[in-house]
């Protein structure tokens, strides 16, 4: 292959700096995206910043948030994994639900107010495929549509428009978005372009600012490497803004040693502190693809409790050092995985693929305590039942958009594929004067208020659901236990009041159904069976 023709496909907007962080080679993203550039305006808030924390594999998230008030359907489901009861962490401010044992750190931000779990994430039409559900996530798409940008790349590239031409520059000197832990992923990938860098590993971050080059073999394709390097240096403005970053930082609180994720957060809390501009930061763990094995003979400890408690501590010491150094005001966290695991778990000790799961938002600025409340657990769950979806994950993004990063409503709605702008929920995830001083919308309805219900239920053929709404946009939907929706029993504004629509389940097969009510920032899941 020629020098040009290599470096031709292999450098494009996004060049490759395999010097960048303690092992983590990194990519540029796109600099230009208007995401960024709306935050850099002065009628926004320019110094917020977002950390993602990617959880690879599907993590079973009803052994990390744990149903205490249904814990016999818990345990009936999973008797050969279930967290004992007396094991089971509590969460200051929240009743009837606990967290893993393990999760000691994480527990501690929640009474301290800087930790809030979103119950039963998801959206319509789940897919069990690795591959397929991380670009799902990344994307922000629809479950039957494919989509080659992210969405904070689409935030990215709505604020700088003409990237990279001009950058960077005296306003913007930094990457817009930093990836730790990997290539740089589908989440910043802008609509034509990459929006952010990449940093494969820690070590090469630090070899980066000590000013020392990573290793390269004395062969032809070792050449070919060090040569684009030197092109990356001469040629990539990032690089030198990073080092003054990270050397600008001295001291830092303690972090667990032998916990990947913890040395990727040290490197984001650095450089945080070190003065980039940098909105989006990623991060990345693996291992939640527990099949087999999840758990030791105690139930407590094994190969799932590790990862968790890795994931605790490691978030808790982010959070620790971000107060150290003064910035904790200006970062908002958030976790997510591709997928959660069925309710009941398998013969192997484990679980396999499921639907929703919880998340975790973490920071000064979160609303504390639990959004929704606990899955619904049927009372003999079959191996095909999965957590029916509360929230949907786009609506967790577009609040994050528009109480974080400040945008307009409009600007939010145009991120996200058409069919589901009126779908999206502003959710009470942060505290009053978190963007500019505008307070989030009111919490939700009780949730001893019972919204939406059905009769008969159990049904043959046909039931009647009722629903009351406070009025404005309404959205009925029916879902079976693998969390496709089956149909859409109404999506259109309504005035106050209670109605009735009829759902005949003729040509379905019996078993439980999930009806899901949403009206405004409240929803409300009501479990429906159908019977021969």
């Amino acid at each position: 292959m020629q020098r040009r023709d290599f470096l031709s496909g292999a450098l494009p907007m996004a060049a490759l700096l395999p010097e960048l962080i303690n092992g983590y080679s990194v990519k540029a993203f796109n600099m230009n995206s208007p995401l960024v550039q709306a935050l850099l305006r002065g009628n926004t808030l320019t110094d917020h910043v977002l950390v993602i924390v990617q959880l690879s594999g599907g993590n079973d998230g009803l052994n990390m948030v744990i149903p205490i008030a249904d814990y016999s359907k818990y345990y009936n489901a999973r008797t050969n994994i279930a967290i004992p009861e007396n094991a089971v962490l509590p969460i200051a401010g929240v009743t009837g639900t606990g967290l893993h044992p393990a999760m000691t750190g994480l527990q501690s931000l929640f009474a301290e107010g800087k930790a809030n779990v979103v119950q039963a994430v998801g959206y319509p039409q789940p897919n069990f495929s690795h591959f397929r559900a991380t670009d799902i996530w990344m994307s922000a798409s629809n479950s039957r549509q494919e989509v080659f940008s992210g969405w904070a790349g689409r935030y990215l590239d709505y604020e700088y428009p003409n990237y990279p031409v001009g950058y960077p520059n005296a306003d913007m000197p930094d990457p817009l978005a930093i990836q730790i832990g990997g290539l740089t992923s589908l989440t910043l990938q802008g609509p034509t372009r990459n929006m952010g860098m990449s940093i494969t590993n820690p070590t090469s971050f630090y070899n980066l600012i000590s000013g020392t080059n990573d290793y390269a073999p004395n062969t032809r394709a070792g050449k070919e490497l060090t040569y684009v390097r030197n092109i990356n240096r001469q040629t990539q403005g990032y690089a030198t803004v990073i080092r003054a970053a990270a050397n600008a930082v001295t001291v830092q609180s303690p972090y667990p040693t032998g916990n990947s994720l913890a040395d990727q957060l040290k490197i984001v809390a650095r450089l945080i502190k070190g003065g980039l501009k940098t909105r989006v930061y990623m991060v990345s763990f693996g291992g939640f693809d527990t099949h087999s094995v999840q758990v030791n003979a105690d139930k407590v400890t094994g190969s799932h409790a590790t990862l968790l408690g890795r994931v605790s501590a490691a978030i808790k010491a982010f959070q620790d050092d971000i107060k150290f150094l003064g910035v904790e005001d200006r970062v908002l966290g958030m976790t997510f995985s591709e997928f959660g695991r069925r309710i009941k778990s398998n013969s192997s000790t484990g679980t396999d693929h499921g639907a929703a799961a919880p998340l975790f938002l973490f920071g000064k600025q979160v609303e504390a305590g639990m959004l929704g409340v606990n899955p619904t657990i049927p009372t003999n769950a079959l191996v095909n039942d999965n957590v029916p979806m509360q929230y949907d994950f786009r609506s967790i993004y577009a609040t994050i958009l528009e109480k974080w990063f400040c945008l307009d409503k409009s600007i939010v709605q145009s991120l996200f594929p058409p069919d589901i702008n009126t779908q999206l929920q502003v959710l009470p995830l942060l505290k009053p004067g978190a963007c500019n001083g505008v307070a989030p919308p009111p919490p939700p309805v009780t949730n001893t208020d019972l919204l939406v219900t059905n009769f008969p239920n159990p049904f043959t053929s046909r039931t009647t659901v009722q629903f009351t709404t406070a009025g404005g946009h309404t959205l009925l939907q029916v879902f079976d236990t693998l969390g496709r929706l089956i149909t859409v029993l109404t999506n259109q504004e309504y005035t106050a009041g209670t109605y009735r629509i009829d759902f005949d389940s003729e040509g379905l097969p019996a078993g439980l159904y999930y009806a899901r009510f949403q009206n405004g920032i409240t929803q409300q899941v009501r479990a429906m069976m159908k019977v021969r």
